[in-house]
């Protein structure tokens, strides 16, 4: 633990350099955004992970609960890179720390292709925990959507995580998702076919 709040304080005091730096690189203000995740897990506790991220420029700010692990928090830095004009694609490195029941750093990431409706979306990280190699761990949720109009996608979802137990290591399922103003609701069924996990998420942008 007491490795954790060093790592803290160094990722901390390294915000405010970082956050010039990004900021010069275009951008005229902030964007934040908040989701909340819930997860009904069969045969186990039913679980909420909320996340909030803060954007300035390229500088990309993100915080976590439950999302590595139950009853731990985790803080994230990065930078975001965008191009193309057919195919749109965006990348976001990051780099993280873990608190709480799980104490480790995570570098990261964060990416999308996009080509007219389709739309590929991917996120994962690597944990290194501080107690040992034996509890670090790679986790990824990635998406494959397509959106017939602005306010609705479709698609498929595979997680990889160890928030949960599951008897499957790549979890697979199907998504809906629907689009009102700045508010968007998605539900998801992993694993559709045998004790499926269902879980709802509730996002804003602001």
């Amino acid at each position: 633990m007491k490795r954790a709040r060093l790592a803290l304080l160094g990722l901390a005091l390294a915000f405010p350099a970082f956050a010039q730096d990004a900021a010069s690189g275009g951008g005229s203000g902030w964007s934040f955004s908040a989701a909340a995740f819930a997860y009904f897990v069969p045969g186990s506790e039913d679980f909420v992970v909320p996340v909030a991220t803060a954007d300035h420029g390229m500088l990309h700010l993100e915080a976590r609960y439950q999302y590595e692990a139950l009853d731990s928090g985790s803080v994230w830095a990065g930078a975001s890179f965008s191009g193309g004009k057919g195919l749109e694609w965006e990348v976001t490195p990051i780099v993280g720390l873990v608190f709480g029941s799980l104490d480790g750093i995570a570098p990261g990431y964060k990416g999308s292709l996009r080509w007219k409706s389709l739309e590929l979306y991917s996120e994962g990280e690597y944990v290194f925990d501080f107690s040992g190699s034996e509890g670090s761990f790679f986790y990824n949720w990635s998406e494959l959507t397509v959106s017939p109009a602005d306010w609705v996608r479709l698609g498929l979802v595979t997680q990889r995580t160890r928030a949960y137990k599951s008897d499957r290591d790549i979890q697979r399922g199907l998504l809906a998702g629907f689009t009102y103003g700045r508010v968007t609701l998605t539900g998801y069924v992993l694993n559709p076919d045998d004790d499926s996990t269902v879980v709802v998420s509730l996002g804003v942008e602001f």
